[in-house]
């Protein structure tokens, strides 16, 4: 896949690329909604002998506009969404620098610079799919911004149960630790990359060492508590109970929340390596214990309800 990162405003021309069917969206999550509205981008473009393509937009608008809501925090930073972009099969993803002169574009502007002068010829986007200043073109104005120069698809809501699939339901579920829910509404489990650091090494004198990890992107991480997970090292799954916190047993001031994983039957040197937390189950809300023997009888505890979990799943 070709990524090509565009600045506005850009100087590209219909000649620099190849006929396209492109999916437009913020995709953050690239869960099964975005993921069907891809695959329709894909298809077309299969259909037509055209390349696939997706444009999607960095940082996120709500962060440059300044709104109430500050999503600093991620579902996908753009590296991971650039990754699961790659593995849907696309050909091109077009990452546009969202600026404040980029959201100030009528959306005659979008349309002419941004889908008729990079060579789309089919654009595939959600039902709620806005552009150009203030959001005034959509799904129903496309039609008369289009020049005649590209057809569209209108992608329906995509639905789980009686709920539309949307990046504001998997942030809820992430905020609340209801993580064993992801699967349905992503296609996967929730997944979050670090590296691993040294901690206070604590958790190797109580018989429980953990790899300490500290996020190397702006993750929407679960609240805190003791989570069953998996962790990726060097392309290889391990499974481990995580703690994610302030460990109130021994800290007074709650400062900045950790993420220290027990990984099961493993005792390699991993300081430095980027790896990769995948999130399965909360299995409790974080405590604080009177004395360091209760500490650890919980974490037993912790330790043998997350091997129940990977031995009833099979994972």
């Amino acid at each position: 896949m070709k990524v090509i990162k565009i600045n506005h405003p850009h100087q590209y021309r219909k000649s620099d690329f190849p006929e396209m069917a492109m999916a437009l969206g913020y995709f953050d999550g690239v869960h099964l909604g975005h993921q069907s509205v891809i695959s329709v981008a894909k298809m077309k473009a299969d259909q037509n002998g055209w390349k696939s393509a997706v444009m999607t937009f960095d940082p996120h608008p709500s962060v440059v506009l300044g709104k109430s809501v500050q999503h600093a925090e991620y579902i996908t930073p753009i590296s991971t969404k650039i990754d699961l972009i790659e593995k849907l099969g696309i050909d091109y993803l077009f990452i546009v620098n969202f600026t404040v002169d980029f959201a100030n574009l009528l959306p005659q502007e979008f349309i002419d610079h941004y889908i008729i002068d990079l060579n789309v010829k089919h654009v595939v986007a959600g039902f709620d799919f806005s552009y150009g200043r203030m959001g005034k073109g959509n799904m129903e104005t496309l039609p008369f911004h289009s020049r005649d120069q590209f057809d569209f698809t209108t992608v329906p809501k995509y639905v789980h149960g009686d709920q539309k699939v949307s990046s504001t339901l998997i942030r809820t579920e992430i905020q609340t630790g209801n993580v064993s829910s992801l699967p349905s509404l992503l296609g996967g489990y929730y997944t979050t990359s670090g590296i691993v650091s040294h901690g206070d090494k604590r958790g190797r004198t109580l018989g429980f060492p953990t790899a300490n990890i500290e996020m190397t992107e702006d993750y929407l991480l679960p609240p805190s508590g003791v989570y069953a997970v998996r962790i990726k090292i060097d392309q290889t799954w391990y499974n481990g109970v995580c703690n994610r916190g302030y460990k109130p047993t021994f800290y007074q001031e709650k400062d900045k929340q950790t993420i220290e994983v027990h990984i099961f039957d493993f005792s390699n040197d991993i300081y430095g390596k980027t790896v990769t937390v995948e999130w399965h189950l909360r299995l409790r809300s974080e405590q604080k214990f009177a004395g360091i023997d209760q500490l650890v009888t919980q974490i037993e505890k912790d330790k043998q309800n997350a091997y129940l979990y990977f031995e009833r799943n099979n994972i």
